[in-house]
């Protein structure tokens, strides 16, 4: 049975249920999405955006399914103590894909602010509106069968000072497939910072797939962290599609700490001029870990400016894959864009699989790519040695201040610090949690 079939004859069997526990915005494009996932399937790897992961082998295993919305008992408040120093953060949590309804208070949101469950707040007028014009197997899967996620609205004009961090939790007694969604609305001039911290409760397979659609009004500011913290078991598939309206500005930052194969997708439109976006990415990969982070950034007006900084860490016998495209379309002149993607292969064994590309259709541009694959330098860990330090600290010092240039572009500085502290446990080896934490044990 090819690994898409399991999925098609579940919809089948369980599209009313589906339905049941969900809302009409996010049912009036499963059926739609579903013919596409069983007319095309997984896509090969001769597909060029899936090259380096084999997405038919990561779906074949037969997880389980929460489509009856089966209570899964869990307090995120007892199992979540982490706390990043000074970073007062309105703290929200998603258990597998279900936007966890409490009481507890949340700090004063502005006026016209909402951070809610999706299915309660979903309209048509945004739900699936760029998702669905991407034609991708994942996204149509996770469109089939997201029940719930999140949601997040910023009206005109509108500053929401403190940021808001969801912790994305994953629990279960059995193997489980968790679909998220979320969506992001931000009008016209308004301005958010998100932290998506991702988390495993327990020690099972997990199958995360996460579907993240942002609008961004004219002069709007979206900030967002996407920081992975799982286990070896846990298969997560992200994608993320953004549009940027006039002198709308984007800072995109995603950081793979812990995980056992993640794959990352971005798609990043510039719909209105003076537009400009930052998409930053941080990978420290060992043993048989495995991430593949492919970008893809389409200038479709004048005047915008976008900037990549991917930097990745690969020790034992781990993965890493980067592709990023930049598309400049015909009339988008006045184009500024850099791409750069610089990796540090610890071991003879990791490897680390390079592409980017740019595909320019006007004539007055400034677009640069580049990119590196080595090791750490001789002569400094000689010179560090010479100095009376060990090999393995001076490989430490080296590798933290490589990956360093990434967490530094970071705006949040308590996040920026945290991060500091949960790379340097990392690559001393020892479990990147904060004191107290139940998960990710």
């Amino acid at each position: 049975m090819k690994s898409e079939q399991q999925y098609i004859d579940l919809y089948k069997q369980m599209r009313s249920a589906i339905c049941s526990h969900s809302c009409d915005a996010m049912n009036a494009v499963r059926d739609e999405a579903f013919e596409r996932f069983a007319t095309n399937g997984f896509p090969s790897r001769k597909v060029e955006r899936y090259k380096y992961t084999d997405m038919a082998e990561l779906f074949a295993p037969d997880y389980g399914v929460n489509i009856n919305r089966l209570n899964i008992p869990v307090d995120p408040y007892n199992a979540f103590h982490c706390d990043v120093p000074n970073l007062s953060t309105s703290l929200y949590f998603v258990v597998n894909d279900v936007f966890y309804q409490d009481e507890k208070p949340k700090g004063n949101l502005p006026e016209g602010v909402i951070v809610g469950s999706l299915k309660e707040f979903a309209t048509s007028k945004y739900y699936n509106q760029l998702a669905g014009k991407a034609c991708d197997a994942v996204t149509d899967l996770n469109t089939m069968l997201a029940q719930d996620g999140l949601y997040v609205y910023v009206p005109k004009n509108v500053k929401v000072d403190r940021a808001i961090q969801v912790i994305n939790i994953l629990r279960s007694d059995v193997d489980l497939m968790v679909n998220r969604r979320v969506l992001i609305v931000l009008e016209e001039g308004a301005e958010i910072k998100m932290l998506f911290c991702d988390h495993a409760a327990d020690d099972r397979n997990f199958l995360a797939t996460q579907v993240i659609e942002a609008f961004v009004g004219e002069n709007a500011s979206l900030d967002l962290y996407c920081l992975e913290e799982t286990h070896n078991k846990n298969v997560r598939v992200s994608n993320v599609y953004i549009d940027q309206q006039a002198n709308s500005r984007v800072n995109h930052n995603v950081i793979t700490l812990h995980n056992g194969i993640t794959r990352n997708r971005l798609d990043l439109t510039f719909s209105g001029e003076g537009a400009e976006c930052a998409c930053n990415g941080c990978v420290i990969a060992d043993k048989q870990q495995h991430v593949d982070n492919n970008t893809l950034i389409t200038h479709h007006v004048p005047n915008c400016t976008s900037n990549e900084l991917y930097k990745y860490v690969l020790d034992g016998s781990a993965t890493g894959a980067f592709a990023g495209r930049v598309m400049v379309e015909e009339g988008a002149q006045q184009t500024v864009s850099q791409m750069t993607n610089q990796n540090l292969t610890a071991t003879r064994e990791a490897r680390m699989y390079t592409q980017p590309m740019l595909e320019i259709y006007a004539d007055d541009v400034k677009c640069a790519h580049g990119s590196t694959v080595g090791q750490l330098n001789d002569a400094a860990l000689f010179y560090m040695q010479q100095r009376g330090i060990s090999r393995e600290e001076a490989r430490l010092l080296l590798q933290n201040a490589f990956i360093n240039e990434v967490i530094d572009k970071m705006e949040l500085q308590p996040l920026r610090d945290r991060l500091h502290y949960l790379v340097e446990k990392r690559f001393r080896g020892q479990l990147s949690k904060c004191e107290g934490c139940k998960l990710c044990k």
